[in-house]
C-alpha cells in the first residue's frame, strides 16, 4: 500500500536518493528548479537558478548535483552549489535528466533535449575528476542503475521505451556495446527512473502506469507497485534497513491533475535494497 511522503506538488519530480550518513531522502522538482527533502518531519527546499534533476551524496554535508550546465558540488548547510564541471553548458536547449552513482563510486547522468528533440541526449560518467560521454544521441535518459557487483549498467530511453544493459570494466567503464535488455513497448510501458535491489532486479517507475515495477533478469515483470501518481517517475529504496522505497510523480502533460499527482509516494517492497554508493571526487 503506497502512502503519500511529502504533498508538495512537483512538476516534475525526479532524482529521488536515500542518503545513508543523514538517515535523509533528497528528490527534485526539474521543472521547479529545487531540490526537496524531509528532517524531523519538517519540510526542506533548496532552490535553484537552473534545472537540476539529479544527485549523489559524497559526505554528511555534499552532494553531488547534475543540473543543465554541468555538474555541481551542493553544500546542504550553506545552500551554495560550487562548479565542478561544465557538461553541455554552450547548449541552452538541452538540460540534465536521471542519474545515479555507481558501485566504483562514479556518478552517471544523462542530458536531453528541454522539448525531448529525438536523439539531442547523452549518457556521462565522472570518476575520481575524469569525465568521459558513455552513451549518445539518446533522447530522454532513464533508468540509470547498476547491478550489486558494479559489473553491469542499466539504462533506458524512455521515448524508445527500452532498457538497455552496459558490461562494465572494474574501474567502471563501458568494455563492450550495450545490450537490449527489455523493450517496454511490447508491455504498453514507458520505463522512467530505476533502482536495483539486494538481488540484483531492476525496479522500474513507469511512466503513465503510476506504477514501479520489478523485472528479473529475463525481463519478466516479477512485481509491481502501484502509486497514486500516474506518471510515477523515479523510486530509491531508503530507510534504516532499506526496506522501504520512495517514489517520485509528475503532474506534467496532465491536464487538470488531482491532488495524487506531482506528490511524492512511499512504499515497501517485499525486498530490500542496496546501500547508495558514495560518489568519489
Amino acid at each position: 500500500m503506497a502512502g503519500i511522503y511529502d504533498e508538495r506538488i512537483c512538476e516534475l519530480g525526479e532524482g529521488a536518493l536515500w542518503h545513508p550518513e543523514r538517515g535523509q531522502y533528497f528528490w527534485f522538482d526539474i521543472l521547479g528548479r529545487r531540490l526537496l527533502s524531509r528532517h524531523m518531519g519538517e519540510a526542506q527546499e533548496w532552490p535553484f537558478d537552473r534545472m537540476a534533476s539529479a544527485a549523489g551524496w559524497v559526505d554528511a554535508d555534499h552532494l553531488m548535483i547534475a543540473h543543465e550546465h554541468g555538474l555541481g558540488l551542493l553544500n546542504l548547510t550553506s545552500g551554495e552549489l560550487k562548479p565542478v564541471a561544465a557538461i553541455e553548458a554552450e547548449k541552452p536547449e538541452t538540460r540534465s535528466n536521471d542519474g545515479r552513482a555507481d558501485r566504483q563510486g562514479g556518478f552517471w547522468f544523462g542530458t536531453m533535449g528541454k522539448q525531448a528533440e529525438r536523439g539531442a541526449g547523452a549518457i556521462y560518467r565522472y570518476y575520481r575528476g575524469e569525465i568521459r560521454r558513455v552513451v549518445d544521441r539518446i533522447t530522454i535518459p532513464n533508468a540509470i542503475c547498476f547491478s550489486p557487483d558494479g559489473e553491469t549498467a542499466y539504462f533506458a530511453d524512455t521515448k524508445e521505451q527500452k532498457i538497455w544493459t552496459l558490461p562494465l570494466a572494474p574501474q567502471g567503464w563501458p568494455r563492450d556495446e550495450r545490450r537490449l535488455f527489455l523493450d517496454c513497448g511490447l508491455l504498453g510501458l514507458s520505463p522512467d527512473g530505476a533502482v536495483t535491489d539486494c538481488e540484483g532486479a531492476p525496479w522500474v517507475a513507469c511512466w503513465g502506469a503510476g506504477a514501479v515495477i520489478r523485472f528479473g533478469p529475463d525481463g519478466r515483470q516479477k512485481d509491481r507497485l502501484g502509486v497514486g501518481g500516474r506518471h510515477s517517475s523515479c523510486p530509491a529504496f531508503g530507510g534504516a534497513d532499506l526496506d522501504e522505497m520512495l517514489v517520485t510523480t509528475a503532474c506534467e502533460g496532465i491536464d487538470h491533475p488531482d491532488a495524487a499527482q506531482g506528490v511524492t509516494y512511499l512504499v515497501r517492497p517485499a525486498v530490500k535494497g542496496l546501500p547508495e554508493p558514495q560518489v568519489v571526487l
